[in-house]
This record gives structure tokens, sequence and C-alpha cells, in this order.
């Protein structure tokens, strides 16, 4: 089957500078752009070293800045794009700073509360700014060939979305999530809620709850489940539990879609024996096809960081032609913090008491 796995690319590109030197950059932005060709104009951090340590090891990164307001000017006299890769409770703060009509990407979430999100997408629109949220998952290079499949019409009318995650995350690696009030849905399965939004819209409710693990109390919550409803037909599930010790012969990690005419299976290998991760799996079936077996297309990449290059390209896209869609606008993905926001508050009011 001949599927498109990839995002479309700016045929002129614009350059980038990015505000963070963190893991995220260094794992997944700085590879993904080195991978579609992006100039990096350079990078600042508050802690030099590790923008130098970045700038030493990625070539497409041309300096390190020595302050904030440099890389402002700088980008501003480039036309950069400005990729904001920093905790959620900066986000509001740089954005007043940058030029009034820039590019921006942040990073997710937008915000640590619905108040914040709000906050960010008027700041965002009182100064013009050409705003995008990273939700790269929506730009895996099996996330594009579903959406593909789907829009040929090859599963008919979809009606079913199962998000599965039964693994073991080593939490540890994100020192900031131990101070947090909310940690798994609003750091981890807000992806899947954004994910499912792409495909379907916003729900028309929304059943959640959300716990601790009893090895994990330090952090507010590791295992969710989720319930969104849609009509009297569709439904979308997100599953998670973040800590199944016990080795990777029962871990899980997958993305079902069902239609009436096929269903597709996609293995996220990334969230498997993380950080390694296991490599993507992608099977299908359409009823027309009378055999019972299952049939798989052959993934290149994978969520990291290989999605990374979507949000990106796609923000370059709609800046140079804005009769391209930017499908993670902020004003888009203020909707999907609507429904984060919606999950907690469903997760501390739900359920009924037995008496």
């Amino acid at each position: 089957m001949n599927i498109n796995q990839q995002p479309k690319l700016p045929q002129k590109p614009f350059p980038i500078v990015i505000i963070g030197a963190g893991g995220i950059v260094k794992d997944a932005h700085l590879p993904a752009y080195t991978m579609a060709r992006f100039r990096v104009l350079g990078v600042y951090d508050k802690i030099r070293s590790k923008a130098e340590a970045l700038k030493n090891e990625f070539d497409i990164v041309d300096r390190v800045y020595d302050t904030l307001e440099e890389l402002i000017a700088e980008g501003h006299q480039y036309n950069a794009v400005y990729d904001l890769a920093l905790p959620a409770s900066l986000h509001a703060e740089i954005l007043e700073q940058l030029p009034d009509g820039a590019s921006v990407l942040i990073q997710k979430p937008m915000g640590n509360t619905l108040a914040e999100a709000k906050q960010i997408l008027e700041i965002c629109q009182r100064k013009k700014l050409i705003s995008a949220v990273n939700f790269q998952l929506r730009y895996a290079p099996y996330i594009i060939t579903a959406r593909e499949m789907i829009n040929k019409g090859l599963l008919g009318d979809i009606y079913d979305m199962e998000l599965m995650v039964c693994v073991y995350t080593p939490w540890h690696l994100w020192d900031f999530l131990f101070q947090l009030p909310r940690v798994e849905i609003l750091y981890h399965s807000i992806h899947y809620l954004d994910l499912i939004r792409s495909f379907l819209g916003s729900p028309k409710k929304i059943y959640a709850s959300t716990v601790k693990h009893p090895k994990m109390k330090t952090l507010a919550s590791t295992r969710s489940t989720m319930i969104l409803d849609y009509d009297e037909c569709t439904q979308a599930r997100v599953i998670t539990n973040h800590g199944h010790d016990f080795g990777l012969q029962h871990q899980r990690s997958y993305f079902k879609i069902e239609g009436t005419k096929g269903a597709i299976k996609i293995r996220i290998g990334l969230s498997m024996d993380y950080p390694r991760g296991l490599p993507a799996k992608f099977e299908y079936k359409l009823l027309e096809d009378k055999a019972e077996t299952w049939k798989e297309i052959d993934i290149k990449g994978g969520w990291f960081p290989e999605a990374f290059v979507g949000t990106m390209a796609g923000l370059q896209r709609h800046t140079l032609d804005k009769s391209v869609p930017l499908p993670h606008h902020t004003s888009d993905v203020y909707e999907t913090m609507k429904l984060v926001e919606a999950a907690y508050q469903s997760s501390e009011k739900g359920g009924i008491i037995i008496q």
C-alpha cells in the first residue's frame, strides 16, 4: 500500500532560535531539525554550559547566546522561528518579550492550568503571534499513515479509538515533576487526548480517574483511565499505567482505531523500555480483504525524533502561506487544555460513593 508517512517540509525554511537547552532539545528538537536540514541560529539557556554542549554536538547550531535579549533581537533580525523549550510556567513571560507577529513553537503543555493556557492564548492573539504548540505525536510517521488511510476512506466511519499504556516509566529523569500537583494527564496523557481530538474533535463528555502508585507516592499521579463519549456509537478510551515494573513481556503501548470498513493497531514503541524504546509497528485489517491475518506497513521512524519535524515544518509552512492549515495552533490546543481540565475535574468530583 502506497501511503505517505512524512510531513511536508517548507520550500524556503526560516532559521530557528531555541530558548532552553534541556534533554528534549538534545534528544528530539535538534536531531529532528538535523534530519530536516533546518538551520539553528543559536541556543540560549540560563545555564550556558548546557547550550555550549548542544552547539558542540550538533553542527546545525551556529552559536550560543549570552542573553535572552540577544537571542530575541537576532531572531527578529533574521525573521527566525522562536522555539520555546521551557517549563510551562515560563511560557507567558517569554511570549510577552517576543516581537509582535513572530512565529513561535511552544513546548507542551500550554501552561500548567487552564488559566495559564488562557493567558498564553490571549498573549498570542494580542501580539498577533503565529503560534503553535509542540504536540508532535500528531506528526509521528505512523499517525500520518493512519490519518491518510482514514482520509482515503479505507476504514469507513470511525467509531472507536483506544490508547493503552502499561509500561514502566522512569519518572526520576524529570526532577521538576515531583513538585507539581498534576503529572500523568498533564504531562503524558495530554498527548493522547490531543491526538484523539485531532481525529474526532472534542467529545461531548469525559469520565476520568487519575491516581498515585504505591511505589511512587512522591508523584501526584502515574495511572489514569479516561473515557471520551462523542455520540451513541463513537467513543475513545485512554488507559495508562506507568508502574508496570515486571519486565517487557506484558508491557503494552498501542493506539487502536476501529471503523466500519477496517481497523488499525499501532505499537508506540517509544514508551516501552524507555528511553531506549522498541520499534514502532503498524498493522491494519480491511474487511474487504477476506484473509484473516492483519497486514503490516513498514514504518520509517517513530515519535522521537521524527515527529518533531512535523510540528516545526507545519508552523513554517503556515508562516510562509496562511492558506496552509496549522492544526496545532494555540487556539486549537486550548481546546485540548479544556479537555485536560475536564478530566481532572471528573477525577476529583466523579464516581458514586458506595454506602
